[in-house]
């Protein structure tokens, strides 16, 4: 029998490559998607020979298209997709700007919806396919990270689509959830602008003096994978996962 081949969108970095790794520990094969190819390099490299890379903009439905044509011409079909790839820009709405608006929409909500669209053909016929879309605990809990209201939009527009996608595709036994996790040491933040960011953590600091820590991308990737394994049938249609200890905030 076959390893599954599981399909990763912004697999090279943060919760992306936990999944990848507690996939891979599972005995599946892993597909990484990320625009870039010195981090896609680095990963597969750390992560052994069961783990491909290929470029792709999720936000550009060319490149989604070429990159599963070219996956499917290599292996054939896929087991599973977790549509894991996503930014966040700070800023308060008055201030934004046009361009990291179209970004995070574009990134979040429609490379979601061109990768799902991309992936059925190649998942259909799979002994037990399956969709995983992430989504952010940002999209519905007011205390998360503030100034982040293009990327909870965007999120939230990901839970909506996914409610649908789960009645499209019951008919071809693909199993659909959506994962909604809270903050975990992740580096996710690691490009944002410093300024704004300030400007977000002060104000995140006034709305209340504690924070909720504990968990991390592995935490996270046990998620994914427990939605996974669920036997035909069956699917965790949302799962929400959060840290769960009270610490001050920094």
């Amino acid at each position: 029998m076959r390893a599954p081949l599981h399909v990763i969108t912004g697999g090279a970095r943060g919760f992306g490559l936990a999944i990848s790794q507690r996939l891979l520990a599972d005995g599946g094969r892993v597909c990484l998607l990320g625009r870039s190819q010195s981090s896609l390099d680095t990963a597969v490299e750390a992560l052994g020979e069961q783990a491909s890379g290929f470029v792709c903009d999720v936000a550009d439905s060319d490149s989604v298209d070429a990159v599963f044509a070219a996956i499917r011409e290599r292996f054939g079909s896929i087991d599973s997709l977790v549509t894991n790839a996503g930014v966040a820009r700070p800023n308060k709405v008055e201030n934004l700007d046009a361009a990291e608006v179209a970004m995070q929409v574009n990134t979040n909500f429609l490379g979601t919806v061109f990768c799902c669209k991309a992936a059925i053909p190649l998942l259909r016929g799979a002994g037990n396919p399956r969709i995983l879309t992430v989504s952010s605990a940002s999209a519905w809990h007011t205390d998360e990270m503030a100034h982040l209201s293009i990327y909870a939009a965007s999120k939230a527009a990901v839970e909506r689509f996914t409610r649908d996608l789960r009645e499209e595709l019951q008919d071809d036994g693909i199993g659909v959830t959506c994962l909604r996790p809270g903050s975990a040491e992740s580096g996710f933040a690691g490009d944002w602008d410093p300024e704004l960011l300030e400007i977000a953590f002060a104000s995140w600091r006034e709305s209340g003096p504690c924070m909720d820590v504990g968990m991390t991308s592995n935490h996270v990737a046990d998620a994914v994978a427990w939605a996974l394994s669920q036997p035909p049938g069956v699917a965790v249609d949302l799962l929400e996962i959060r840290p769960n200890m009270k610490a001050p905030k920094p």
